[in-house]
């Protein structure tokens, strides 16, 4: 068999019949299986060249043989998307009995190169931290590495360094999968006690007693494990971030991950975005509701909040309802964009007190702003100064629709980027014109800038003096960011920002996101069957809330 593998990425026999005779390793043969299983050489008849694999995967749809068994074949070599196989297999015979091959020691990043060991059984030495579960429902996967992974325009400039970087945390993974074909498994299969809550399973726990066959499909390495491996929760829930003191106020900002409330009666469901039925609306709200008032904060600036109008059956006046009767909204019709979804600033009335008119800038002048941010002036009861508050959400990194110069540069910061750094620039032009009052302490702007740190548009409003509060108390580097605020693709850091103007910096007392959700698995969010379960705050959004202390002057 290493002779039909050869030592490059491709077999130097594609195309040709061959005989092959090895050990039955792992079958996958079930109604939900791969057609086929892996045969591997027995280990008293290698090559000892750790160059070349030692196994190969058969496809077949005949029962002959089963883990153990020696068998030998004749069938077509073929490279089906990366992996080496034989087909047409026919004089499929049961030569007798024989122990599985060893295990071969690997860890991550790889000790030697994965193509290597295709089709082999391995055994993962070290513990393996889950990065990503974004497919845990849809095919039974976990992304698994060494460690957690940060975006790399969290800590780099964008460019190649920051692409090669990214490169390399993509090659040295491995997929643990669930050895089958089928989409939504059911039961889930991982972690192996149930997923629901509290049997959460978050991106940061680790997993040990890794062992089956390393297998090669859709573009990934996978673990097609031959005995259940061993889950740790390393990652726990946090609690609630305390309060510094009594007399210091809080700003939360959070995206909602589309607050849809159908027609604001209890019907009008599907809605566009957002939750599909009132049950699934029912436990976004009450999961919202749950983080917004165990965190505490004064003044919220949301994102991704249906954009309908302020009447009492609108989406804003019903969270502000669920909030309780001390909550209000800020509200500024006419002005709120035609996108579907908008900004929004909500407050506790007996806490805080608007001053003057909530602005948006007029989208004509401001083009580049799909979704007006909205500003508005706060003051807090015993201080001498005021606060400006700024809600913007700039354009996704999504590429649909993406064209010239907002398509993907290959720099690490992936789509619209251009319009995002029209959309920076715009605000601080906009904010340039506002009022200036003289008690005005600073600004706050908070919300989702769908840039990483060290991103261009986040350069820009740097530039103008603004400090990410969050970076500024918990500095993000290619080991740690432990405030991050979003995961995509296996990868985490921050969209999400509470940027301060720099004289209102020596007020900040502290800065942090509340890690109860990016972490958790899509599965348990409020449209999933799994998620039927949760209760308390746990993946009310797909974006962790950020929280910001401050200590105003008093009178």
């Amino acid at each position: 068999m290493h002779q039909v593998q050869g030592s490059g990425s491709s077999s130097p026999l594609a195309g040709q019949t061959v005989t092959v005779e090895g050990v039955l390793t792992q079958d996958s043969r079930d109604r939900d299986g791969f057609n086929g299983f892996y045969l591997q050489q027995a280990d008293a008849e290698t090559d000892q060249n750790p160059a070349t694999s030692e196994a190969l995967f058969i496809y077949t749809h005949q029962s002959t043989g089963k883990p153990g068994q020696r068998l030998r074949l004749t069938g077509t070599v073929k490279e089906f998307h990366g992996l080496t196989e034989l087909v047409n297999v026919r004089e499929l015979t049961v030569c007798g009995n024989a122990a599985l091959p060893h295990p071969i020691n690997v860890s991550i990043p790889w000790t030697q190169p994965p193509e290597s060991l295709e089709n082999m059984r391995v055994r993962f030495t070290d513990p393996l931290t889950v990065i990503d579960h974004y497919n845990l429902t849809e095919y039974g996967e976990l992304t698994l590495a060494a460690n957690d992974q940060v975006t790399p325009t969290e800590y780099l400039a964008p460019g190649s360094k920051a692409l090669r970087q990214s490169q390399r945390n993509n090659q040295h993974r491995v997929l643990l999968d669930d050895g089958q074909s089928v989409r939504n498994p059911d039961p889930i299969p991982w972690p192996p006690d149930g997923l629901e809550h509290p049997q959460t399973l978050r991106a940061g726990d680790t997993i040990t007693g890794i062992e089956g066959v390393l297998d090669y499909r859709f573009g990934q390495w996978r673990i097609q494990p031959d005995r259940p491996p061993r889950f740790k929760r390393l990652n726990a829930r946090p609690e609630a971030p305390a309060r510094p003191s009594k007399d210091s106020q809080r700003l939360m900002t959070l995206n909602l991950e589309n607050f849809f409330n159908g027609d604001g009666k209890g019907g009008g469901f599907p809605t566009a975005r957002g939750a599909q039925h009132p049950n699934a609306f029912r436990r976004q709200s009450q999961r919202l509701v749950a983080a917004i008032l165990q965190s505490d904060p004064d003044i919220l600036a949301v994102t991704e909040m249906e954009n309908d109008g302020y009447g009492p059956d609108s989406a804003l006046a019903e969270l502000a309802r669920q909030l309780g009767a001390d909550w209000s909204f800020i509200a500024t019709p006419g002005q709120d964009g035609r996108d579907a979804i908008r900004n929004a600033l909500l407050y506790r009335s007996d806490r805080v007190t608007p001053i003057g008119a909530a602005m948006r800038p007029d989208t004509g002048r401001f083009s580049a702003l799909d979704r007006p941010p909205v500003a508005q002036i706060f003051r807090f009861p015993g201080s001498v100064q005021t606060v400006r508050v700024v809600v913007p959400h700039l354009k996704s990194k999504s590429c649909r629709n993406a064209r010239s110069v907002n398509s993907d540069q290959q720099d690490g910061q992936g789509c619209f980027n251009h319009r995002r750094v029209q959309a920076a620039n715009a605000i601080l032009e906009w904010l340039a014109t506002l009022p200036q009052p003289q008690t005005l302490a600073g600004t706050l702007i908070a919300g989702d800038l769908n840039s990483y740190a060290q991103e261009d548009p986040m350069q820009i409003f740097y530039t103008d003096g603004y400090i990410s509060l969050a970076h500024h108390f918990q500095s993000c580097d290619a080991n740690h960011c432990d405030h991050h605020s979003y995961r995509y693709q296996g990868e985490k850091g921050s969209l999400d920002y509470i940027l301060a103007s720099g004289t209102l910096l020596p007020y900040v007392v502290n800065a942090q996101s509340w890690n109860i959700n990016a972490d958790e698995p899509r599965a348990l969010g409020y449209g999933h069957s799994a998620g039927r379960s949760v209760t308390g705050p746990w993946r009310a959004s797909d974006h962790n809330p950020l929280i910001t202390d401050l200590k105003l002057p008093s009178r």
